[in-house]
């Protein structure tokens, strides 16, 4: 055919019917944002920003760093600073642009059509969301009764009877709150032969003990971390994973190069050089929680669940996303958690600043003496 005589562009929507129906049947991750929004308690952030004595610092540092240059495939100087932190084997430490994006190389590295994965739930929806990208089959495992816990013996049951490619325990989990000791993590791995992934996001804040004890024992369990919470560098995107090197090795084959960028890594050896500041953080979140979870049950007609993160799942007998829109009303934003079918009442409200708790429980109590029960 004459270049003159080329045929008419495809339609618009002949082209969409080629994108996998995998993808075409997903929703895309967005949350919310009303302007004018002054406590923002919806995403589980930590409320404190870097100091700016850090962030002078980091300045000068970010003059150094070569930007017209590649990072390298992994940002040496900071696995071996994690390596120090956690106590496990640098070549074991796999360190990504946020634990999302290793999420998806385990869905790459892993999961093949028909692929069962085990997934409690409810959990954060990112991995149902992988497992269906992939082609995999979601395993869903109910909780423990309206308290929400986990179900360690079902799990345990799931995982003998369809042999998963890959379980994941989310301890402490989103959204519940809610953690597994390690004795229930514990069997869950010796039930598997497949992969048991330990999303340990909200780690620094749980009251019991993390699975890195078991890596040494249990080659198939992995955990995985962010800087996201406890080291409230959301924006900057850095996760990682602990595993066995012969692992970590093979997940390296599955990912996108130059994932992490120079200025996120020297914002992490920064704050991991201040262990002290570090700390501080965590004490005042957890006292932050702990006080915002008091005066909510203090009010009349709400129930909350215990937590063991920086935030607090409670409902208060109305409906979640009319009391979510008075409160946006009021300047305050918190998480209708009722997209999931066992959290269907519930909001969710991370902890704040002093000023940002007590700006949600007020709006919230004149809500509720408004309208009453």
């Amino acid at each position: 055919m004459p270049l003159t005589e080329a045929p008419h562009p495809p339609s618009i929507n002949s082209l969409l019917e080629r994108i996998r129906p995998a993808v075409r049947e997903r929703e895309p991750y967005l949350v919310d944002h009303p302007p004018d929004i002054d406590v923002k308690l919806n995403q589980n952030e930590s409320p404190y920003d870097l100091p700016d004595d850090l962030k002078d610092e980091l300045a000068e540092r970010f003059r150094e760093v070569a930007f017209n240059r590649y990072p390298s495939e992994q940002p040496d100087r900071l696995r071996r600073a994690l390596a120090g932190y956690t106590g496990h084997d640098e070549d074991g430490i796999l360190i990504g642009n946020g634990s999302n994006e290793l999420t998806y190389t385990f869905g790459q590295c892993l999961i093949e059509p028909g692929a069962p994965v085990v997934l409690p739930r409810p959990m954060f929806s990112l991995y149902e969301k992988v497992v269906r990208l992939e082609g995999g089959e979601v395993v869903g495992v109910p909780p423990h009764g309206e308290a929400l816990t986990f179900d360690a013996e079902a799990l345990c049951e799931a995982v003998r009877r369809r042999d998963p490619v890959l379980t994941v325990l989310a301890t402490p989990n989103n959204p519940t709150g809610r953690a597994m000791s390690l004795t229930e993590v514990e069997a869950v791995a010796e039930a598997a032969e497949g992969f048991v992934l330990v999303d340990e996001a909200y780690t620094e804040f749980a009251e019991t003990k993390s699975a890195l004890a078991l890596l040494d024992e249990h080659p198939n369990v992995l955990v995985m971390r962010t800087f996201s919470k406890a080291f409230g560098l959301a924006g900057l995107r850095l996760g990682y994973v602990l595993a066995r090197p012969a692992v970590v090795r093979e997940l390296m084959k599955a990912r996108l190069p130059f994932m992490v960028d120079r200025m996120a890594e020297e914002t992490a050896l920064a704050l991991l050089d201040r262990p002290d500041l570090l700390a501080d953080r965590i004490r005042r979140l957890k006292e932050s929680c702990r006080e915002l979870t008091e005066a909510l049950w203090a009010m009349r007609g709400v129930t909350v669940l215990p937590s063991q993160t920086n935030f607090v799942l409670f409902r208060a007998g109305h409906d979640p996303g009319d009391l979510l829109d008075r409160l946006a009303e009021k300047g305050v934003l918190v998480r209708d958690m009722s997209g999931y079918p066992e959290t269907a009442g519930y909001l969710r409200v991370n902890a704040g600043t002093p000023r940002e708790n007590k700006a949600f429980l007020d709006a919230l109590e004149k809500i509720l003496h408004a309208t009453g029960p």
